[in-house]
């Protein structure tokens, strides 16, 4: 059956979490990826290389971040985060907001494999969703 989560039970699967799914509007249609984030009880912290998605939340900065607990298709737990998204440019935030992702994702992700491979590439984006609205269900256990 499945059943609504209460906002304290969404917030502990968004800081449990570490990979979800980023909603944006790009060129009028909608665009999810999965991201790597680092949630502190009201943002969650990620970045990426320059690119789509973040071209796509310059134009259009309301998001959302999607995060599930899946133990088999009758027992899980989802959560939907509406957000604005927020560039970090202040040095002492990026550095900040880097430290934590690299605490919690102890191995290279796909963004800093391609940084220590070639200096020429641009500098990450690091950015926040500051979360403006929390939604979950759940089914079984």
């Amino acid at each position: 059956m499945i059943k609504s989560l209460n906002q304290n039970q969404a917030l502990e699967l968004l800081r449990k979490g570490r990979l979800g799914r980023l909603g944006v509007v790009a060129d009028d249609a909608p665009y999810v990826v999965p991201v790597n984030y680092v949630f502190d009880g009201e943002c969650a912290y990620l970045h990426s290389l320059p690119g789509h998605k973040i071209d796509a939340m310059r134009a259009r900065p309301q998001v959302c971040l999607q995060v599930d607990e899946i133990e088999d298709e009758m027992s899980w737990k989802s959560v939907l985060a509406f957000g604005t998204y927020e560039e970090i440019t202040s040095q002492i935030e990026r550095t900040e907001a880097l430290n934590r992702l690299l605490a919690r994702f102890s191995r290279l992700t796909p963004v800093e494999s391609l940084i220590a491979g070639d200096p020429s590439t641009p500098a990450p984006i690091v950015f926040r969703i500051r979360m403006t609205k929390l939604t979950g269900i759940s089914e079984g256990g």
